[in-house]
């Protein structure tokens, strides 16, 4: 290999057995992120099949080893005569004599709404089932492995069946509570039916002392009187249920209301055991356990951060005593979420309320004559590691990050929620963000959620081909039409399947994103005829230029259509997509731009920063109007939560790094939510709603995407870059959580050095850019990586079959490696010319727009001269490439014939010498 020295050959090898060690084993050379944020270390109770992210379309799913489709079964639904009613606990009984263990046994298990599962009085799901519905008429089911639970012998299986009984934003209610169980176990087949006894618990009852919870929400308040408990230890073996009547058949599947049925395509909860607070207190002051209430008492709570927990306690009491149980959420909105009423009976008792709820504390109100003898919490959640992180020399960025990952768990369950106390529904807007926040968050299996959402959005589908968020929705059908363009283009299902590779999907839903695109009209100059659909909603606020984010929204999706044609083998309407593109190209800035911002003909408001992102991202502004939109950007503050994250964006995507950072920690936009005492990001900027919004958490994926530099260039990470925009920060560490595995990132500056390290995972090819210039007065002298020089004396040197350096590309020196564990270096020395002005720092001398540049370069200097100026142009290596001789203080050179790359500039008048630095591309 020529250029590569022997040393080099021996630590190649070397490092590469270690890479083979890393990638078996999973071994990091990093330390432990993120501490702080650290996994809960929830268990599993039951034992769900496996969940991967199988590739084939929704309508192909099967379960092979049971070698059933999804519609064969041979229950009935039961329950008992009537429908209902709402709110309705209902318990189950099955029991069985085994011989021996079958080989296998799973169960299939669906419900309206919701069910906990014992066998032989051992707890095997805790809160199974899914809210419905995959389409708006069918129903999930679960699969679960239940051998270990059983036992030769008698066997008795337990069912507690939660039936909603109400629409909401996030269910659909099929109008009939109903349980629905079939497991074979080898010769013999449990399936329900009339062999199954059913009773209504007598002790849950409709709640009337508290507001029910809003119409948003399907789930009710759940009342637990204690006294009225007939049934008792229902759950245990030796239970007698000869009392109890049988259950009544229903039909069998696809019986209505219920109809076919889809397999759960997400995990199982993970429910933690029973924990101790964090801290308890009575107006501020620590309390110990035992505590007898002398009035009613609001015991205070404290969680560790803001989670999703089921509330336990267990008291003594003399007589019957009503205990109200809610967090420091149930209050944050005029109209209210869960909560829980429990009505002790005389004695000692213990009581789990099962409606789970969130907070950062939760309020046990206890009346007069009660001795409290222990209170904790259960928390559960979506089947995920926080397997991503990012780390910075500076803390805000930290906390903004990790405040997003947990805010970004804390709104994942059925489905991904805007908020899990308010709402709890699939608004796709928000679930645009969640996915985006997924890929650099979480394992991989949050991606099974990011599938569903999609599942559901499409198939939920009106027959006028509207798509329509939240879903699934019982009482919700009106579109939101920029919410809906954002889901199904280039932000939303594109993104989904360039991080995934997941093509079956895509090719799935095509149909219904040409559809959708297809309702919109065209003006003759080829931009949008604007559609309000049934909620005119851009965002939350004011001025918001609502016609350029529609035009915006909907050629980021022609975008994503265009690609998704190809894929599906429907390449013929990509001409189609190309035409339209172009007639919205051709008049677009004609139409918007008024020689300072984008603004519509029509539109009053202040000028929407929203609207001028939108043009930054969708491709409509070119480089020479970058400067001005970068100066609306520093000073107007319109966007909410939701839409500041393309606002970012947009700032880094032009390369103004620095100023989207300090945007971020701007006090009108996320330094009070990084400030608070919450672990998790609000609403809004300003004061209330919500304390955990989803649609916040934006930069956490501009902090992995950007200043970390990481994101895929060909679908499921085949190919990816590393091309940082650190900005402000000298340090960062990221951990990213590819489909491919992680990819491990440490990048370390200062005045004299610039360090990059990359753990680069098996099957991928890593496209690694070292800033050309790491400080605004340095230049990079040499580089190296893993102690092969690679650009000595300005020229390269070395390459090899694992490692192949592309030279300078734009801003960037770029190598493409192979997978590997790798340390660039570069040492750093003075330019040499007095200083390196950026375009961004308004406060040098020497200033050139736009920069990058692709055509004309606009030069401009403060004093106005009097002699005779000399522009000097040279590349990198410092030879002459243009010179121009100028009498006046500013000058456009035309540079559309230079080579791509970086270039430095000599301004000389006779007395002073300035200097700056451009790109062209």
């Amino acid at each position: 290999m020529t250029g590569v020295s022997e040393k080099y050959d021996k630590t190649k090898i070397l490092k590469q057995i270690f890479l083979f060690l890393f990638i078996i084993t999973g071994l990091s050379i990093f330390p432990v992120l993120n501490a702080q944020d650290a996994n809960i270390n929830l268990q599993n109770k039951g034992i769900p099949v496996d969940n991967i992210l199988d590739k084939r379309p929704f309508s192909e799913t099967k379960n092979k080893k049971l070698n059933v489709g999804i519609n064969t079964w041979n229950a009935n639904w039961i329950w008992q005569e009537a429908d209902g009613p709402a709110n309705t606990w209902s318990c189950f009984r099955k029991t069985f004599l085994l011989d021996e263990i079958p080989l296998t046994a799973k169960a299939r298990i669906a419900v309206d709404s919701k069910y906990w599962l014992w066998i032989n009085g051992k707890e095997v799901i805790l809160e199974g089932g899914l809210k419905r519905g995959p389409t708006p008429n069918d129903t999930y089911y679960d699969l679960i492995d239940i051998k270990k639970f059983l036992q030769t012998g008698m066997n008795v299986i337990a069912v507690q069946v939660w039936y909603f009984g109400k629409d909401g934003f996030s269910h659909h209610d099929s109008g009939k509570g109903g349980l629905l169980f079939e497991c074979d176990l080898d010769d013999l087949v449990i399936k329900s039916d009339t062999t199954w006894k059913m009773i209504i618990h007598p002790s849950f009852e409709r709640a009337t002392v508290n507001i029910q919870p809003n119409v948003r929400l399907s789930e009710s308040l759940i009342r637990y009187n204690a006294v009225n408990d007939t049934i008792g230890a229902w759950k245990d073996v030796d239970y007698d249920d000869s009392s109890w009547p049988v259950a009544v058949e229903k039909g069998i599947p696809p019986a209505a209301p219920w109809n076919s049925l889809s397999l759960r395509p997400i995990p199982q909860w993970r429910n933690s055991e029973l924990r101790d607070y964090e801290s308890i207190s009575v107006e501020g002051q620590q309390l110990t356990l035992p505590y007898t209430t002398s009035m009613r008492t609001l015991v205070v709570a404290d969680l560790p951060y803001n989670a999703q927990i089921t509330p336990y306690l267990e008291i003594e009491t003399t007589e019957s005593k009503e205990i109200f149980i809610y967090s420091d959420s149930y209050h944050n909105w005029r109209d209210k979420g869960i909560m829980a009423e429990y009505v002790a009976a005389p004695g000692t008792s213990q009581y789990e309320s099962l409606g789970w709820m969130n907070g950062h504390k939760i309020i046990y109100s206890i009346p007069v004559g009660v001795t409290v003898k222990s209170i904790k919490y259960r928390e559960s959640g979506y089947d995920t590691e926080m397997a991503g992180s990012f780390v910075s020399d500076d803390v805000f960025y930290n906390k903004l990050w990790q405040k997003a990952q947990r805010t970004l768990y804390l709104a994942m369950r059925d489905n991904y929620m805007d908020c899990p106390d308010r709402e709890r529904a699939l608004w796709w807007g928000d679930a645009v963000i969640h996915i985006g926040k997924s890929f650099y968050a979480l394992d991989r299996k949050s991606d099974l959620l990011s599938r569903k959402s999609i599942s559901n959005l499409i198939k939920w589908q009106r027959e006028d081909k509207v798509l329509y968020a939240p879903v699934p929705s019982g009482n919700w059908n009106n579109e939101l039409p920029a919410q809906m363009l954002a889901s199904v283009g280039e932000f939303g299902f594109w993104n989904y399947f360039m991080y995934t590779g997941d093509s079956a999907t895509i090719v799935e839903v095509y149909p219904q994103v040409k559809a959708y695109l297809d309702l919109w009209m065209f003006k003759s100059n080829g931009l949008l005829t604007y559609r309000s659909g049934n909620w005119d909603w851009s965002d939350w606020g004011e001025d918001i230029d609502s016609e350029i984010i529609q035009n915006a929204w909907y050629y980021l999706a022609l975008k994503a259509a265009k690609e998704m044609a190809v894929l599906s083998g429907n390449s013929a309407d990509t001409l189609l997509y190309r035409n339209r593109m172009q007639d919205m190209q051709n008049s677009f800035n004609d139409v918007f731009w008024n020689g300072q911002a984008y603004r519509s003909p029509s539109y009053s408001g202040q000028t929407d920063d929203r609207a001028n992102a939108m043009a930054v991202l969708a491709g409509f502004a070119d480089k020479t109007k970058w400067s001005k939109i970068r100066s609306l950007l520093l000073t107007r503050r319109g966007a909410s939560p939701y839409m500041e994250k393309y606002v970012l964006e947009a700032l880094f995507l032009m390369g103004y790094e620095r100023d989207a950072l300090a945007r971020m920690k701007h006090p009108d936009r996320y330094l009070n939510m990084v400030e608070s005492m919450g672990t998790t990001l609000t609403e809004y900027f300003v004061s209330g709603g919500s304390n955990n919004h989803a649609w916040s958490g934006g930069p956490l994926i501009l902090l992995s995407r950007y200043s970390a530099g990481v994101a895929p260039l060909a679908p499921s990470f085949d190919v990816y870059r590393v091309f940082p925009q650190e900005g402000s920060l000298n340090y960062i560490r990221s951990v990213v959580p590819s489909v491919k595995g992680n990819i491990e990132v440490e990048i370390n500056k200062d005045s004299l050095n610039y360090q990059l390290k990359l753990i680069s995972p098996y099957k991928t090819k890593a496209i690694v850019g070292i800033p050309v210039l790491p400080h605004p007065d340095k230049k990079i002298k040499s580089i190296s990586l893993n102690d092969v020089t690679y650009w000595p004396d300005n020229h390269a040197t070395g390459q090899d079959s694992v490692v192949y350096f592309r030279g300078v590309t734009g801003k960037y020196m770029v190598f493409e490696l192979n997978p590997g564990i790798y340390e660039i270096n570069a040492e750093l020395e003075n330019a040499f010319y007095s200083g390196v002005i950026r375009e961004e720092y308004k406060d040098f001398q020497c200033r050139v727009s736009p920069n990058p540049v692709v055509d004309n370069l606009h030069i401009q200097f403060d004093q106005i001269n009097t002699n005779l100026t000399e522009i000097n142009i040279f590349n990198l290596r410092g030879k002459l490439i243009k010179s121009h001789k100028t009498y006046n203080h500013e000058v456009t050179l035309k540079v559309i014939d230079l080579l791509p790359g970086m270039y430095f500039i000599k301004v000389n008048n006779g007395q002073n010498t300035r200097t700056a630095y451009f790109v062209k591309q």
